[in-house]
């Protein structure tokens, strides 16, 4: 299986694709997709939507998980996040991929170990997970980590009892 982990954001959404074979995870790629700023945002969210449409094309995930959005202080900034993430959400399930949705802490917890560790220790543990990978950026590095959240998580559902994914609650 195939998966596309993606963590979203209006100017930054990582992306990162692994490969999971039983309890193998491969690494294959991962990135940042960058909006332009200082356009409208209708023209940003179609610039993001379409370089996710490419990395989709490119790699030819089988399913996509994506990091849930916590609210920030700044209602503002909460809504334009949520507008990405909406695109971020779109880009796969427009091609039929079934698309997983993962806490912060959930995948944090999954990858180290702690619901609340430290954004260096989730991508030291990517890195050891994925061993020969260089990672670009961090944010490519918390895309690969909701990769591995799902990669966990779908995998243990479909050794239970053979259902296909649905995610935690």
């Amino acid at each position: 299986m195939r998966v596309l982990g993606l963590d979203p954001g209006l100017r930054h959404t990582g992306w990162g694709v692994i490969d999971v074979a039983g309890n193998r995870l491969s690494h294959v790629a991962d990135g940042v997709v960058h909006a332009p700023t200082g356009l409208p945002l209708a023209e940003r969210l179609v610039a993001l939507f379409r370089q996710l449409t490419a990395v989709l094309e490119r790699f030819r995930p089988d399913e996509a998980a994506v990091e849930e959005s916590f609210v920030n202080k700044n209602a503002a900034s909460s809504l334009k996040l949520g507008v990405a993430r909406g695109v971020v959400l779109l880009a796969p399930a427009e091609r039929g991929l079934p698309v997983a949705e993962y806490s912060a802490n959930l995948i944090k917890k999954s990858v180290v170990g702690a619901g609340h560790a430290e954004k260096q220790q989730v991508q030291l543990m990517v890195r050891r997970l994925l061993a020969g990978s260089a990672i670009a950026e961090p944010d490519a590095a918390d895309a690969l980590a909701v990769a591995i959240c799902h990669a966990h998580h779908a995998g243990t559902l479909r050794a239970w009892d053979g259902r296909s994914w649905s995610p935690p609650r």
